[in-house]
């Protein structure tokens, strides 16, 4: 009666340490997945990969951006021609292998004609989202973000996003905030 009472108790601490393991190995993984045309959201979404403890992916444009090209002055630079047509999808190079291994991806760019620039589209439509958690960010000079989100929430409706966060001049505390509200 004692052995079995001692196998019972072995057999109960031993479940109990690998329920306690998958929890762990459960852990969500995380990407930050960044467009930067000036460095500006390359510098944001480094701090927030820092501070998520993520994974950081650059979307990088196949045919990089001049000066020129981002003149949103020029009605003919290349920025302003892609915005102006909604079926733009610049091509990317740099393709995430992994990218089912991510549970949560946040997304991050800066902000162009009141929304994202149409390489984010190029981005969100190379890749399945079913079962991720997607959480928009982005940099801009005086714009708002929320246009941006209602835009992808209205474009990408089958994807499970989060609110998403306008990320100038946030500091790391705040910053830590956020993802923690988003966990």
């Amino acid at each position: 009666m004692k052995r079995i009472a001692i196998m019972m108790a072995a057999l109960l601490a031993i479940s109990l340490s690998v329920c306690a393991q998958t929890k762990q190995e459960k852990k969500s993984k995380t990407l930050v997945a960044y467009f930067s045309a000036s460095g500006v959201t390359r510098g944001v979404a480094q701090q927030l990969a820092e501070v998520a403890g993520a994974d950081l992916h650059e979307i990088k444009p196949e045919i990089p951006y001049t000066d020129a090209d981002l003149d949103w002055r020029d009605n003919q630079s290349r920025s302003t021609l892609e915005m102006k047509d909604k079926k733009s999808r610049p091509a990317i190079t740099g393709k995430i292998q992994n990218m089912q291994d991510f549970d949560v991806v946040y997304v991050g760019f800066p902000i162009w004609w009141y929304t994202c620039p149409t390489i984010i589209n190029t981005f969100m439509e190379a890749y399945n989202f079913n079962g991720k958690i997607v959480i928009p960010f982005a940099t801009s000079g005086s714009s708002s973000i929320k246009k941006a989100c209602a835009d992808l929430k209205e474009t990408y409706p089958n994807v499970n996003w989060k609110e998403g966060k306008l990320l100038n001049h946030v500091s790391k505390d705040e910053m830590k905030k956020w993802v923690e509200s988003n966990e």
